[in-house]
């Protein structure tokens, strides 16, 4: 008789599907490590070794010292902080205003405005750059942190989220609050938003990762160092006038990346088990 273990393996060695989705998950893998190994390793070395692996090389943090005293990393930090922060709590006040009304509210139209809200989703907000900048310049708004953050602050994607979450919420407990005389507000602060906390973690993940990141629509709207986020000084700081040092560069893209390194390797479990409650089918 066969053991439980000899089966298992028999069963792993018969199924080469299984393998084929093993070995493409190591492959995608290796392919977005490398870029950050190679990163880290011409950042934690001198210039002369940013093409070579030799192990022998020698540690040094100069390149970081370097690029941080090369330019306004600080100011260019302190921006990006405002505008992620400011565009998170605008997004969460919004859209959970929005997503509680689409989920437990029967109004004329509701099918069809949570349609334009999907098609949203749809739209590239690269399309939308011409009006959005004619729209700042009415505003007088024109190399604003301000500026920067107001066409993002409502979001089809986070509405869309957080209403197929208060969807799942039982609506008894809604009943029980209403019992216990709580009005809207306190229903949705103390029933529907304590239940969806690791959505809110998840969505907050994605929305500062996002508007981290972004840099096009930055570029255009800021003309100053008091003004622009990490994306666009980097690129300016890596641009053909300050001469093509990977050590430097890499040293300046892993410290402005560091932040949401961190957050996602302390929160990547939240994070997946989150898009897994949201009841997105």
């Amino acid at each position: 008789m066969s053991s439980p273990t000899s089966t298992a393996l028999a069963e792993i060695k018969l199924d080469p599907d299984r393998w084929l989705n093993i070995l493409g998950a190591w492959l995608l893998a290796l392919m977005w490590i490398l870029p950050l190994i190679y990163a880290i390793w011409t950042a934690i070395h001198p210039t002369e070794y940013s093409a070579t692996f030799d192990l022998s090389a020698p540690l040094t943090f100069e390149n970081f010292e370097r690029a941080w005293a090369a330019a306004p990393f600080a100011r260019y930090f302190l921006n990006t902080v405002l505008l992620v922060s400011s565009i998170l709590a605008a997004q969460l006040v919004l859209c959970t205003l929005a997503a509680f009304a689409f989920a437990r509210f029967e109004f004329p139209g509701k099918n069809f405005l949570f349609v334009l809200v999907l098609m949203q989703l749809l739209v590239m907000p690269d399309i939308l750059i011409v009006e959005n900048y004619r729209s700042m310049a009415k505003l007088g708004l024109i190399d604003t942190i301000t500026a920067i953050g107001l066409p993002y602050m409502a979001s089809g994607f986070g509405i869309f989220l957080l209403r197929q979450t208060f969807k799942t919420v039982p609506i008894e407990l809604e009943e029980a609050a209403r019992v216990e005389g709580a009005n809207l507000l306190q229903i949705l602060w103390k029933v529907y938003v304590p239940l969806a906390v690791p959505v809110y973690l998840a969505y907050g993940l994605v929305s500062v990762s996002h508007h981290w990141n972004n840099y096009l629509w930055p570029l255009i709207i800021t003309n100053s160092e008091e003004t622009r986020p990490l994306t666009v000084g980097l690129s300016i700081f890596a641009s053909v006038d300050q001469g093509v040092d990977w050590s430097l560069i890499n040293a300046a893209t892993l410290m402005t990346s560091a932040p949401l390194l961190v957050a996602f390797l302390l929160f990547q479990r939240q994070f997946v088990q989150s898009f897994m409650r949201s009841g997105i089918k």
